[in-house]
């Protein structure tokens, strides 16, 4: 991973104290500037379309989330829509040409951290299950200490870059040249939507082969749906495998890995920064 200074963690810098609330002159009403913060992207506009607004673009400015953002995040119409963080997103960033949902998932959850620290601080108390006793302790994370990772480039053998911001990729098994691309918002909206669309119908889930439906975009050179569906079919595990961790490597995100020092047994190890519903909605 790429060594980044404080100032380049997504969401981690310090927020500034907001400006005072000035009372106007003959009026009763005040008077307030929403702050604003600067939030890296891991991606730093690569793989976004040249008629994309981040194209080739590093941050992206939110403000400061207010009491009408958290109405949207305890809205239940929205929270049972599942659309909840990403209507509270798309309210706070500052260029409204940008579109959430075309977001890669990676540069969103720098906003989804980068918000929360505006509105709760960068204090995360959350519950914690220790790796080593089990023990179910409460735990502090400081967002702070998250980090902008914007992805490994792979080596000429694992695949290469196209100009359209997709991979080709050689599979080691079938011998089949695939063409990848990075999942955005709203195809992860898309997952959840498949997802509870199987669970109504009682059919088994298929997260996987779901999800290898949105990233691959050719199979040796040809887009038809229908050919890339029956090669998820029949694709080898092996190749399954070889995507996967490939998608891992070259994927610009947030590395929320923290040190976690088990208060009960005083196990200590890395962990992936737990989500749950302490994040937006704090006790």
């Amino acid at each position: 991973m790429t060594a980044r200074n404080n100032e380049e963690r997504s969401g981690a810098r310090q927020p500034a104290p907001p400006p005072p609330v000035m009372e106007q002159p003959g009026s009763n009403t005040f008077s307030f500037a929403t702050p604003t913060e600067i939030v890296d992207l891991p991606s730093r506009g690569r793989y976004y379309p040249d008629d994309h607004p981040l194209y080739g673009v590093d941050s992206i400015e939110i403000r400061y989330m207010t009491a009408k953002d958290e109405d949207i995040l305890t809205s239940q119409s929205l929270l049972r829509k599942g659309v909840a963080i990403e209507r509270m997103l798309q309210n706070i960033v500052v260029n409204k040409e940008i579109n959430v949902d075309d977001l890669l998932v990676g540069d969103k959850n720098a906003l989804i951290v980068a918000a929360r620290v505006t509105g709760y601080g960068p204090k995360y108390d959350t519950k914690m299950a220790c790796p080593a006793c089990t023990s179910v302790v409460n735990y502090t994370f400081d967002l702070t200490e998250t980090k902008v990772d914007p992805g490994e480039a792979p080596t000429n053998q694992e695949a290469s870059e196209t100009e359209n911001g997709t991979f080709i990729v050689d599979l080691p098994v079938s011998k089949v040249k695939l063409e990848l691309r990075l999942l955005t918002s709203a195809d992860e909206k898309k997952l959840m939507e498949l997802s509870e669309r199987r669970r109504k119908h009682n059919l088994p889930e298929a997260v996987l082969t779901d999800q290898f439906g949105l990233m691959i975009v050719s199979v040796n050179g040809d887009s038809n749906s229908n050919t890339v569906n029956s090669f998820i079919d029949v694709m080898p595990a092996l190749d399954s495998h070889h995507i996967r961790n490939l998608y891992t490597k070259i994927m610009p995100n947030v590395d929320l890995n923290q040190q976690f020092t088990c208060p009960a047994c005083s196990h200590g190890e890395e962990v992936d920064l737990p989500f749950t519903a302490d994040f937006f909605w704090p006790k």
